[in-house]
């Protein structure tokens, strides 16, 4: 099976050494690895430079990248509200998919507790708003810190917006540092740092805009001024953060703005990474970097998260740490709330019997091509999608409207085969496949014209 994400190069040439940190005192030995978990919040999966982008200056998810293994086929299964960012984080921590996640019993199955179970010392560091606040508050240390912000006078490479919302990632980044300093040396440890950004507003440090020049940031090769059709939400929030129709020029702001912060956040990953080597602990940890989901920022005439191209619910996986092979990449399926099984599988743990992510560990040895066949995305009740191979078919029910595209040929997802009429029998079997995903998941949404 070819990944959908052909169009990216081969991991790319060494990192930068890491930024400094400190960590007061070495490392005991645990039974189990310890484990750090980063999830960023809007991330697109072609937002690191080792992973095939040389316009973005990504250091040290670089290294990450190159130490570890990386799927290039997982997504966000979709989202019940335009705030995807808060059904993705629920379905990780809790390893079930959306039409399942919600209104669990009381003592379900969730991340930071079969960790904890399992010897662990649990700390979160995160975001307020659009998260589950219910899982979070599980874990034995939970911390919602505010955006670091400059004091005293301005150095001139600040701007007023950098002072009025905050360094970006710095604030988590102080969190995990201190606690690493101050953890229970005795027990592993299972850091989950899941904060606000590069989600908007995009701040930078001046210093850090001026790396990329806007009349240079190349537009996504699926750009387009206007979506051509209503897809269901044109009019949410995330879609008038830009005018219509969309300009080159406003795009490329955008995305100047995006890259920047991801930047100044690699900056960050970095001093944990390396109070994770102070402490002796690096060798020791497993670490997983993931986002929550993509966006679109200017792709199909789009800028939110809420529609079911591969920009907007594709997202980076990567595994490095013990154990674990360099420099691998796998084209496996993969939901992020597989997540949640495979790290009990990675540390000697059972995964609960509840829940309904499948653990990629074998895969991740090299011991099995995947653990699923099909991906199966949604939503609210305006979109649906399902992938079997290269072959994807996107259906908008309230306008009658399918979609077909062949990821192998034509990754951005912009030659629509749907009409092609070579193409009408897969379009019936990819239908098929459709309803039979929906059955399996407990989706009751209508997929046919209303």
């Amino acid at each position: 099976m070819g990944t959908r994400r052909s169009f990216l190069a081969e991991l790319g040439a060494a990192a930068a050494a890491l930024a400094t940190g400190r960590c007061r005192t070495a490392r005991t030995e645990t039974k189990r690895p310890n484990v750090l978990f980063i999830l960023t919040d809007d991330q697109r999966e072609d937002t690191i430079g080792a992973l095939g982008n040389p316009h973005i200056h990504t250091p040290h998810l670089d290294e990450l990248a190159r130490g570890g293994v990386v799927f290039t086929n997982a997504y966000c299964m979709g989202g019940f509200s335009g705030a995807v960012c808060l059904p993705s984080r629920m379905m990780l921590l809790r390893g079930r998919s959306w039409f399942s996640v919600r209104d669990l019993p009381a003592g379900f199955a969730n991340l930071p507790s079969s960790m904890g179970a399992a010897g662990y010392q649990t700390f979160h560091v995160g975001k307020m708003g659009n998260t589950d606040v219910e899982v979070q508050a599980l874990f034995e240390e939970s911390l919602y810190v505010k955006p670091k912000r400059p004091t005293g006078p301005l150095p001139e490479n600040c701007d007023e917006l950098v002072r009025r919302e905050g360094l970006p990632g710095e604030h988590v980044a102080d969190a995990a540092v201190d606690f690493l300093g101050r953890r229970d040396k005795t027990r592993p440890f299972f850091m989950y740092l899941a904060g606000p950004e590069p989600h908007d507003p995009r701040v930078a440090p001046k210093e850090y805009l001026d790396l990329y020049d806007v009349d240079k940031i190349p537009l996504p090769p699926n750009f387009l001024p206007r979506h051509p059709f209503d897809n269901g939400e044109l009019q949410i929030r995330d879609e008038q953060l830009a005018g219509w129709p969309r300009t080159e020029r406003e795009i490329r702001g955008h995305l100047r703005d995006y890259y920047a912060v991801i930047t100044y956040m690699d900056g960050q990953f970095g001093r944990i990474f390396q109070a994770l080597k102070d402490c002796g602990e690096y060798e020791n940890t497993i670490i997983v970097f993931s986002s929550d989901q993509g966006i679109a920022i200017g792709s199909h005439g789009l800028m939110g998260k809420q529609n079911l191209y591969e920009h907007s619910m594709g997202v980076p996986l990567i595994f490095s740490g013990p154990q674990i092979p360099r420099g691998k990449r796998v084209d496996a399926f993969a939901y992020l709330f597989d997540v949640f099984p495979t790290l009990c599988d990675l540390v000697g743990a059972p995964a609960p019997v509840e829940v309904e992510g499948k653990s990629l560990a074998r895969v991740i040895r090299g011991e099995r091509d995947g653990v699923r066949d099909t991906i199966f995305l949604a939503y609210r009740e305006v979109q649906r999608a399902v992938r079997r191979g290269e072959w994807k078919l996107i259906r908008y029910p309230k306008v009658d409207k399918t979609q077909l595209f062949n990821l192998d040929s034509d990754p951005y997802e912009t030659n629509d085969l749907a009409a092609d009429g070579k193409q009408a029998e897969r379009v019936k079997e990819l239908m098929a496949a459709m309803k039979e995903q929906q059955k399996l998941y407990g989706d009751t949404a209508m997929i046919n014209a209303e």
